[in-house]
């Protein structure tokens, strides 16, 4: 006999945003999409719940009820992101979970209850820590789909059905409790049925010929009559290698000689299913019930065992035996397709691939510095000086070229810096200009390059660039915006030459 819980999430998106911003505690907030023309509200905060906001709700009319009500728009996708993550985690009560967009969570417990204790303690486990972590929820448990979910969305007293019960339990729950489309439950509630127990014992041809095919449907499923399953999550693969210690350990070359064993299987792992790891966590449990982790990460999919042992070299220092070791775990949470032909390069000096031992070289240099030390920006097709370079990984491919007919500085700054500057009018070059303290006298200029904004994208003042360089010897992108005549313009520093 199958036995299911259904998890039910009535303010799933608003709990989201609070868990995001706390701030937002107290004060009335929307989340709103846009339906028909027209904005609708989605998701409602508790203060704006209390204040008659519900949702459904036109947001115009929400904001005339409630002037100093705040609204966030909607992000597709969200509540499908957002339950596959919660179904995820509630992977450990039990394997065969699935998320029910748009606000639920479908758990096949067949089995399971009896390891917290019961049913009613397997419930109220899974409820408080998903109320801990600040989510509103709901659940119900049946044999059936349909009656978990029914119960989990509409009954006020008792949250399980004793197994062969799901009739007893939808008897008193209104129609909607059946998953049945608008039209449906309009006609129900137009002939006055408003329990289920008050129509379920009609005959079949009576109920298809008065509200269609999926009435009888929905009954079947809730009762048991026609099968109902939830679709399975299907979590990603994780490459995972253990080993347990007969002894505790504390040397170091005990440490190096677990972690080569354990690389050295899960590259094993990893070249049968064609992947390389992009990611590692090198973990270690201690006698004393303790538990540390290293972790490492590369630029392109790996599965070099000698190149990942370099990355973890420098971080195992770090890690603290304490009374000894007991248990050694690596698993690589991030992973990708890698051929054999890309692996042999590792072990081919000055082969075809020569980012291979760049790749290798950045990934040492982010061991050792953080991945924020190791930054790639490449060409854009923009004129506009801060739109024509944007940030790409390290092998990323571009189609476009950097310009080479005009100079351009080797770093730009990201925010033009403001200088003061004495100049001829109206197009000649400066004679001199004063930046964080330091008068830098120019001794040779070139320019001006007008650049004007790209009016498609934003409106703004014309730039006039100059290429000047001081009495030291040093060089610098500076430019005028504005026209002189028009307004008293303005003298930027934009970048440095080499």
């Amino acid at each position: 006999m199958r036995r299911y819980l259904s998890i039910w999430f009535p303010a799933l998106l608003a709990d989201r945003a609070l868990r995001l911003r706390p701030e937002l505690k107290d004060t009335p907030f929307i989340i709103a999409a846009p339906q028909r023309g027209r904005l609708m509200v989605k998701a409602v905060s508790p203060p704006a719940l209390k204040k008659g906001i519900v949702q459904g709700m036109a947001v115009a009319d929400g904001k005339a009820l409630l002037p100093e009500l705040k609204v966030f728009h909607y992000k597709a996708g969200a509540e499908e992101k957002l339950l596959n993550r919660l179904a995820e985690w509630c992977l450990r009560f039990t394997p065969v979970v699935a998320a029910d967009l748009p606000d639920g969570i479908l758990l096949d417990i067949s089995g399971c209850p009896h390891l917290w204790g019961g049913e009613p303690s397997y419930r109220d486990t899974i409820i408080s820590n998903l109320t801990a972590s600040g989510y509103q929820v709901r659940a119900g448990i049946a044999d059936t789909v349909g009656a978990a979910w029914a119960i989990a969305r509409f009954e006020t007293t008792h949250f399980i059905a004793a197994p062969g019960q799901q009739e007893a339990a939808l008897n008193a729950l209104p129609p909607a409790a059946l998953r049945l489309d608008p039209s449906v439950l309009e006609r129900l509630q137009k002939l006055g049925f408003a329990h289920t127990g008050s129509f379920m014992a009609m005959p079949a041809t009576v109920l298809r010929r008065r509200f269609g095919q999926q009435l009888l449907t929905r009954m079947g499923q809730a009762l048991g009559h026609l099968p109902e399953a939830p679709v399975p999550l299907q979590p990603a693969a994780v490459f995972r290698e253990q080993l347990s210690c007969t002894e505790p350990v504390h040397t170091r070359v005990a440490i190096d000689m677990a972690l080569e064993t354990l690389l050295e299987r899960l590259c094993n792992s990893l070249q049968q299913a064609g992947r390389g790891l992009r990611s590692a966590v090198f973990k270690i449990d201690t006698v004393e019930g303790g538990s540390q982790q290293i972790f490492i990460g590369t630029n392109r999919p790996v599965r070099n065992t000698g190149h990942l042992l370099k990355l973890f070299e420098p971080k195992i220092a770090t890690i603290a035996p304490g009374m000894g070791i007991e248990v050694f775990t690596l698993e690589a949470p991030a992973v990708e397709a890698l051929s054999g032909r890309q692996e042999a390069i590792w072990n081919t000096l000055g082969g075809a691939d020569t980012g291979t031992e760049l790749a290798g070289l950045l990934d040492r240099i982010a061991g050792r510095m953080g991945d924020a030390a190791i930054k790639r920006y490449l060409p854009a097709e923009h004129y506009w000086p801060e739109r024509s370079v944007v940030p790409g990984g390290l092998f990323e491919q571009t189609g476009t070229s950097w310009r080479s007919d005009r100079p351009r500085p080797v770093y730009l700054l990201p925010k033009p810096a403001l200088v003061v500057v004495a100049a001829p009018v109206p197009d000649y070059p400066p004679m001199l200009f004063r930046y964080r303290g330091k008068v830098h006298k120019i001794a040779k200029a070139d320019g001006p390059e007008r650049i004007e904004q790209e009016w498609w994208l934003e409106q703004g003042l014309v730039r006039d660039y100059y290429v000047v360089e001081d009495e030291e010897g040093a060089r610098y992108w500076l430019f005028r915006s504005g026209h002189y005549g028009e307004e008293k313009p303005q003298w930027f520093l934009h970048g440095f030459f080499a």
